[in-house]
Parts: structure tokens; C-alpha cells; sequence
């Protein structure tokens, strides 16, 4: 795993100062280094504005009663997207403009949740083979219930 993540961090770095070499070539230094800026500033205000209408479709289907798992992934994925538009570079750009886009959001996070099991964090189910799986509810050392908290109201006599 360690050796994976090197490589793929190091291969972006390498291909992100290529990338920064060949414009900086054809545009100069000052029109590349405004266009990183300007990107990430309109990329941030994109992010924001549609993670604002991501909470609100959010809201709405648990106002509705339904669980909102495509819009939870899919804020997980603006997330990503504000990481990869704010840092520099042109491929992290790339990147980060292809998530932007709604439609590919909703695809990724559509596969996502036909092909992963998600599991609660309570429920020590953990990631499994398969993705994250649940544990098998036929555990009978498990109690389910609830509770409430109350003020202990002693009285102590001196």
C-alpha cells in the first residue's frame, strides 16, 4: 500500500512540473502562475456554490424520510474537488473541473454505492472483501435499545 501511494504521489508531482514546464515555455511565467491563481479562485467558488445546493438536496431528503447516501458521496467528492482545484497544478485542475461537473459526480456516486457496502461507524462492522460490510446482526451477545440520560437528584444529608 505504502509503495502504491509513493508512486502515485510522486508520479503526480512529476507530471504536475512537466505540465508546469510546457506552459510556463508557451505562455511565460507570470500568465502561468495568474492562471493557477485564477483557477483555484474560481474553482473555491464553484465548490462552495454547489456544495451549498448539495446540503440543501440534503436536507430535503431527510426532510422527506429517505437516506441521503448519492448526496452524502457526493459531498465527499466536492470535498476532494476543493483539494484538487486549490492546489497547484494544471492536472490537479483537470481533475478537480471533471468532478465539478454534476453529471460525472452523480455517476461515480451512483457505482459507488451499487459496488461498496457502507456500514455505520457504530456498528463495528468495518471494511470486509467486499467493501465495508456490516456485521452479522445474528450476534446474540448484542443488546439493542435505547436510553436516557438523567440527573442524579440525592439528596445528601450532612
Amino acid at each position: 500500500m505504502f509503495a502504491r501511494l509513493f508512486l502515485l504521489f510522486t508520479g503526480m508531482s512529476l507530471l504536475e512540473i512537466f505540465v508546469f514546464v510546457k506552459v510556463g515555455g508557451f505562455l511565460g511565467v507570470w500568465p502561468t502562475i495568474s492562471l493557477v491563481i485564477i483557477t483555484a479562485l474560481v474553482g473555491s467558488a464553484l465548490v462552495r456554490s454547489q456544495g451549498l445546493q448539495l446540503v440543501q438536496k440534503l436536507q430535503e431528503r431527510m426532510a422527506a424520510g429517505e437516506m441521503p447516501g448519492q448526496q452524502l458521496i457526493e459531498g465527499v467528492m466536492l470535498i476532494i474537488t476543493g483539494i484538487l482545484l486549490v492546489t497547484p497544478g494544471f492536472v490537479t485542475d483537470f481533475g478537480g473541473l471533471l468532478l465539478l461537473q454534476p453529471t460525472i459526480r452523480a455517476a461515480i456516486a451512483k457505482f459507488l454505492l451499487a459496488n461498496v457496502k457502507f456500514t455505520s461507524a457504530g456498528s463495528m462492522g468495518g471494511f470486509t472483501s467486499q467493501g465495508f460490510g456490516q456485521r452479522s446482526s445474528n450476534d446474540d451477545s448484542i443488546i439493542e435499545g435505547e436510553f436516557e440520560h438523567k440527573e442524579d437528584k440525592r439528596i445528601d444529608k450532612d
